[in-house]
């Protein structure tokens, strides 16, 4: 992004650092939002944009160019959100949200995590794993706003009707009403070592072909489900049931046998990454409930697994917290 001058001196804006500094910030607030890293980045884009859009006078006059950026950005989100509705009933088949990668496989170690908090406190990393980013996904754009800007940000209820455009006392509302949501439909997250050598017993038994081995990892109400997109083959509808996910796991392996997985993280828990020669085909993230895999989510649309491409894997693309 070019850099306005000062007008008349030829002089960088020396709000440029403020500005600039925040960019991580609302990067992480627009993808929790949105559940799309594209998306997320495109808000920002647009909100720098309309920064620099404004007469040097009116910049100069705000007295918090973070609450300003923090305004404009959740005002994009809530218009996309809106837009986003419509697209997704258009879309073929199941909508995911977009996977975020790491640059670091995941190891077991001696366990030593902890639970996360009660979903009446809800913390930066628990707040970006793809269990959590679903249930946000069954929230109107109000809802999801608000909710994440006041229990995920804390950002007070006067602030987020400040930014809403809605009242205090409407914004609570907006957030109970999605916190019972969360309450309902997530379990928080256990400690991610737990998670971690189930995903690696998963990959081994799969890789085996086991059957046997995989059904007893998978919750029996276990459920897939895929996003291909229309760009790549995936099944339409949801797998139910641990047994018949084996099978189809255990038939598609047979069918691609040159399938090789890594153990990567993917939004914050560990997870897998399918490849065919070389190239990231899907990305696979899941929540565990007690000691089995409860939910599988396979993302296959290659224009969601971009940011895991070499070339992608060199941007910043870490929401988690600073």
């Amino acid at each position: 992004m070019s850099t306005p001058s000062e007008p008349g001196d030829g002089r960088a804006d020396p709000s440029l650092d403020a500005i600039m500094s925040e960019r991580r910030r609302l990067i992480n607030l627009a993808y929790r939002m949105l559940g799309s890293l594209a998306e997320a980045e495109d808000v920002v884009q647009e909100t720098y944009a309309r920064w620099y859009a404004l007469p040097q006078r009116q910049r100069d006059a705000i007295e918090s160019v973070g609450g300003w950026l923090t305004t404009v950005a959740s005002r994009i989100c809530l218009d996309v959100l809106g837009s986003a509705r419509a697209r997704r009933e258009r879309y073929v088949g199941e909508w995911i949200p977009e996977p975020l990668p790491e640059r670091t496989e995941w190891t077991v170690g001696p366990s030593g995590g902890t639970t996360a908090d009660p979903a009446d406190r809800v913390t930066l990393d628990e707040s970006v794993t793809m269990a959590f980013l679903v249930v946000l996904e069954s929230m109107t754009p109000a809802e999801r706003v608000a909710f994440v800007l006041h229990d995920v940000f804390r950002y007070s209820f006067a602030e987020v009707a400040e930014i809403v455009g809605r009242t205090p006392v409407a914004c609570r509302q907006l957030a109970s009403s999605a916190r019972r949501r969360v309450r309902a439909s997530h379990t928080p997250a256990g400690p991610a070592t737990e998670h971690a050598a189930l995903v690696r017993g998963f990959k081994q038994a799969w890789e085996a072909k086991d059957i046997k081995a995989l059904v007893t990892l998978l919750d029996p109400d276990a459920t897939t489900v895929a996003d291909g997109g229309g760009l790549a083959s995936a099944r339409l509808q949801p797998i139910d049931g641990g047994e018949r996910i084996a099978r189809y796991l255990v038939d598609l392996l047979a069918r691609t046998p040159a399938l090789t997985f890594l153990e990567r993280t993917v939004n914050g828990r560990p997870g897998l990454v399918a490849q065919y020669d070389g190239v990231t085909v899907a990305v696979y993230a899941f929540e565990v409930v007690g000691d089995r895999i409860k939910h599988i989510w396979v993302v296959r649309n290659p224009e969601k697994l971009r940011p895991w491409t070499a070339e992608g894997r060199g941007r910043d693309t870490s929401t988690g917290d600073e």
